[in-house]
């Protein structure tokens, strides 16, 4: 997963310097949220077996009712990415904790320089 942070930061960095001037906060803030639940699926999917998630998503703060739900689910990865608990446990702290980057507080530093 870092490397694959690191490599998402770096396409993400050029990408958001070269739309800067572009007048699109909504579409960088979309972009942001796809990321992260694209972030959450992988993980999700790294964790293969329904006792690994489980014991993950307890480690990460879910409570344990809500975490064997999640991990005996039969929804795809992709519709388990979305919701609520997932979201909370794996939001936009965990992944600046993991070293992604932000699209919009790119844009919110080029804006704030010019």
């Amino acid at each position: 997963m870092e490397q694959r942070i690191q490599k998402l930061n770096e396409y993400l960095l050029g990408w958001s310097s070269y739309f800067r001037l572009a007048d699109t906060r909504s579409v960088f803030q979309s972009l942001d949220e796809w990321m992260r639940r694209r972030l959450r699926m992988c993980l999700l999917k790294h964790w293969k077996k329904p006792k690994t998630r489980r014991k993950n998503l307890m480690a990460l703060g879910i409570p344990e009712e809500q975490a064997i739900l999640i991990s005996s689910s039969r929804k795809g990865y992709w519709r388990l990415s979305h919701t609520p608990q997932l979201n909370k446990a794996l939001g936009l702290v965990y992944w600046r904790e993991q070293g992604l980057k932000s699209l919009v507080e790119r844009l919110d530093m080029f804006r704030s320089t010019t």
